[in-house]
């Protein structure tokens, strides 16, 4: 304990460090509240290193939470709006848009697999689709492709 007291800003600036790196790495960046301590811990070990505030664990301790407070203030609200401005469209891989030619007819009720990239991948299709067909992956899903018939360009 003695360690940490006779390197308080030091401390306090790892400490900042870790809850930000929890928040954004483990949490997605979804709580803010990890955030607002942190970044508060960030600028007491600042301001300790600077000596503008006094070299104590009590005055430390109420500067994060003052720091905190006026963070969680500012920044709640932009933060906020910035989380809801999520673009719905999904994410797309490097499997969809690959083409093959189907060995095995698929329909709703039948899918069959098919072997790609050293995975076992389930063919699943709306509409039945005969073998010998040029299809291509609309979305994939693990273990899943789903597929489409593609139309010949001849």
């Amino acid at each position: 304990m003695s360690f940490v007291t006779n390197n308080l800003a030091e401390s306090f600036l790892v400490v900042g460090l870790i809850l930000l790196v929890i928040e954004v790495a483990v949490l997605g960046f979804s709580t803010f509240v990890l955030f607002f301590v942190g970044l508060a811990a960030m600028v007491t070990g600042g301001l300790l290193f600077l000596t503008v505030l006094p070299d104590n664990g009590l005055g430390a301790l109420f500067s994060t939470g003052v720091f905190t407070l006026v963070f969680a203030l500012f920044l709640w609200r932009p933060l906020k709006q910035m989380q809801r401005n999520v673009s719905p469209k999904k994410a797309q891989g490097d499997l969809v848009g690959h083409q093959f030619v189907l060995q095995e007819a698929v329909s709703p009720r039948l899918s069959p697999s098919y072997h790609y990239s050293g995975v076992r991948w389930n063919l699943i299709s709306d509409t039945l689709i005969e073998a010998g067909t040029r299809v291509e992956v609309i979305e994939a899903e693990v273990g899943a492709f789903h597929i489409k018939a593609v139309e010949s360009t001849v």
